[in-house]
């Protein structure tokens, strides 16, 4: 097997529409990894092919939302990351809002094909994650994940579970809810 984590870009584009339209997708199908990106307010007029739509037109505009897995050439997964500044939900969040003002990058959502999952991908797609961030000069990634005894429907787990961040050097810096930490990794340039 041959992994690869690559940016999104507008070459890119149609492997993620091929990824998210697969057989366990429809929730990202809906999302299309914008939800944390608006300010609030109702969100079902922007569902679906509004998300798609505004998500493609990051893209089209030259902003990286986020990386893609792929077994040799295919799109096998997904993260979605950025500047904190980029997710406006986060800072209405009363479990993701700012620990400080340090500048962050934040990690907001995993989507690894269903039947792909098991062979290292989500471990992959985030070191991929704090890869491109140092690449981009960021000095800290900070992520939100879950952190509870029993194990998850991997549907439910698209911020990654807790164990997940703690192999990878990330440390709690808040909780502010049971099973939602607050984790980051400080990012020394190369």
């Amino acid at each position: 097997m041959r992994l690869a984590v690559r940016p999104l870009t507008k070459a890119r584009w149609d492997d993620l529409v091929d990824l998210f339209n697969r057989r366990g997708g429809s929730i990202v199908r809906g999302c299309w990894c914008m939800y944390y990106r608006r300010s609030g307010g109702s969100d079902l007029d922007q569902w679906g092919e509004a998300n798609k739509r505004a998500m493609k037109a990051l893209v089209d505009g030259g902003t990286v939302p986020g990386l893609i897995a792929y077994i040799d050439k295919r799109p096998v997964g997904w993260i979605s990351l950025g500047p904190r500044k980029d997710y406006l939900r986060l800072e209405r969040s009363p479990v993701m809002k700012r620990v400080d003002q340090k500048p962050v990058w934040s990690i907001v959502c995993f989507f690894v094909d269903p039947k792909e999952r098991g062979q290292g991908i989500t471990k992959a797609l985030l070191q991929g994650a704090i890869d491109y961030a140092r690449s981009k000069g960021a000095t800290l990634l900070e992520a939100y994940p879950l952190d509870k005894k029993v194990r998850s429907q991997p549907d439910s787990m698209w911020f990654g579970a807790k164990s997940l961040y703690d192999r990878a050097g990330f440390k709690e810096v808040a909780r502010r809810k049971a099973t939602r930490p607050v984790v980051r990794r400080a990012l020394r340039p190369r």
